[in-house]
């Protein structure tokens, strides 16, 4: 009940800030033009990263007079400066969005932002696989501010689509409480409840909540690279937050073969199809002679459109993809090893199904289309008018 209530509080003054400041950008013409790579068509304020950031620090004020959360707060400098790099980070969004900044100098305040939430905040200091502790400081504060900063640009690269990253986050994110749920009340790890990182995820997925109903299609206000970068921030310090209080080795059977990598592997799986997006981006224009961080129209989710999907019917595949790989990480800590798997090959396939759709009925038409005009060269007849309505049935249908 207390997270549910930090998780509302969040959507509640979310929701209210993103009303302010919505009012505000409207009011004052603040909004970029529409650019080409661009998939909606009237310029829209991107400021909605202040409106999140608004609703984090609600969120940890209410937090912090929680008595059950005492132990949160009781190194005062890690949430200080957890919350100076998300407030730092969205204002360099901010930023970004209005002047558009050189690649090179968001990198490098990326890197500071992420070096100094390492040093002070959270960092790396195990791995929940046998307890392996990272070799020394340097090396934990080197890859927690490697996965900060690639997990914040994963979440901004998929940040094209109304209600993309608001609702794969929140699906992610829920995912992954449910991950700190089980372990501490089914498998013997309940200082992992109360804990910096159930707080940061339930406040994550209040945030998100909050601020979708704007960002829902057709989008009135999009997040911007201010409430991308600061979501992959906070996602990235859930994670790596959790690492060191899970004792494996407390979990019995259950930490056999794939269910002991689950603290790793279900922050990766959360973020699949950003990731994925990720690299293909870098390698892509890597390979084309560009920056790695020069925007094109290139990401998976204008795939998607040029595949025929529409712009709601892409953002849902997001969802299928990101609920089907996070929940089938958690049934394997509920389910012998084979039932897991089998669930999320199943789930594989019907979202491999729906991504294919679009394809699957233009193949279909056409091989309808040959079909009638071989008949009716075999008849020396033109194609029949019962075959031209199927055809416009068909086309209508796509089209929908």
């Amino acid at each position: 009940m207390i997270f549910l209530l930090i998780t509302a509080v969040a959507a509640v003054v979310t929701f209210v800030a993103t009303r302010v400041v919505l009012a505000v950008a409207l009011k004052h013409g603040i909004h970029p033009p529409v650019r080409d790579r661009d998939v909606h068509s009237r310029p829209t304020p991107r400021l909605g990263g202040v409106a999140m950031c608004i609703g984090v620090l609600g969120a940890f004020g209410v937090a912090a007079l929680i008595p059950e959360l005492s132990g949160v707060f009781a190194e005062p400098t890690r949430i200080w400066t957890l919350l100076a790099g998300a407030v730092a980070i969205c204002g360099i969004g901010v930023l970004d969005d209005l002047v558009d900044l050189d690649w090179m100098l968001k990198l490098g305040a990326q890197i500071l932002v992420a070096t100094g939430v390492a040093l002070f905040g959270v960092q790396i200091v195990s791995l929940p696989i046998a307890g392996i502790t990272v070799p020394s400081a340097t090396t934990a504060i080197m890859l927690t501010v490697l996965i900060i900063v690639l997990v914040m640009n994963a979440l901004n690269f998929i940040d094209g689509l109304d209600g993309l990253v608001a609702g794969t986050t929140i699906i992610g994110s829920t995912a992954f409480f449910g991950y700190i749920f089980i372990i501490s009340q089914n498998l013997g790890q309940q200082n992992a409840y109360f804990s910096l990182a159930s707080l940061i995820t339930s406040i994550i997925v209040g945030v998100c909540l909050g601020f979708l109903p704007v960002n829902w299609h057709p989008a009135r206000m999009f997040m911007g690279d201010g409430g991308a970068l600061m979501l992959g921030l906070l996602t990235a310090a859930s994670a790596i937050a959790v690492t060191g209080q899970i004792d494996i080795g407390t979990m019995g059977g259950r930490s056999q073969i794939l269910p002991a990598f689950i603290p790793v592997l279900l922050p990766l799986a959360i973020l699949l199809l950003p990731l994925t997006d990720f690299v293909l981006a870098v390698v892509r224009r890597l390979l084309n002679g560009s920056s790695p961080f020069a925007a094109d129209r290139k990401h998976l989710h204008h795939r998607l459109l040029d595949m025929g999907h529409s712009h709601l019917g892409a953002v849902l595949i997001f969802y299928a993809w990101t609920a089907v790989v996070s929940v089938g990480c958690l049934v394997f800590l509920m389910q012998p090893w084979w039932v897991a798997v089998g669930i999320m090959a199943v789930g594989f396939i019907v979202c491999a199904l729906l991504t294919a759709a679009p394809v699957s009925r233009r193949v279909w038409r056409t091989f309808l289309r040959v079909l009638r005009e071989r008949r009716a060269a075999r008849r020396g007849l033109e194609p029949t008018t019962i075959d031209a309505r199927v055809e416009t049935s068909i086309d209508q249908g796509e089209s929908r």
